[in-house]
């Protein structure tokens, strides 16, 4: 009686291997594919809001790592930088 109940499970389960291997393959590559997606459109947002930092092209930018801004040396080349009310373009720039 056993017997006949444990083969009737095992070939169930064989029934059953295949279609679910196939699902958590492909439930696996959806996955990766989606956070890839996101991590890509993360990145992009994040360089986007990163070239808003005008910085390089002010007057009082130094291009010195100890001193990088002589008016506000504590948020040059940050995000706090992006709307500087001190910020003049440099004399060689042409904007």
């Amino acid at each position: 009686m056993f017997f006949y109940l444990w083969q009737m499970l095992h070939q169930c389960w064989q029934a059953l291997q295949v279609p679910m291997c196939f699902i958590s393959a492909w439930g696996l590559i959806l996955l990766m594919g989606w956070r890839l997606t996101l991590a890509v459109r993360t990145g992009v947002s994040v360089s986007t809001r990163l070239h808003q930092i005008p910085c390089a092209d002010c007057q009082f930018f130094t291009g010195d790592y100890r001193l990088k801004c002589t008016v506000h040396p504590d948020t040059a080349l940050s995000e706090r930088a992006i709307d500087c009310r001190d910020f003049e373009v440099h004399p060689a720039s042409n904007y």
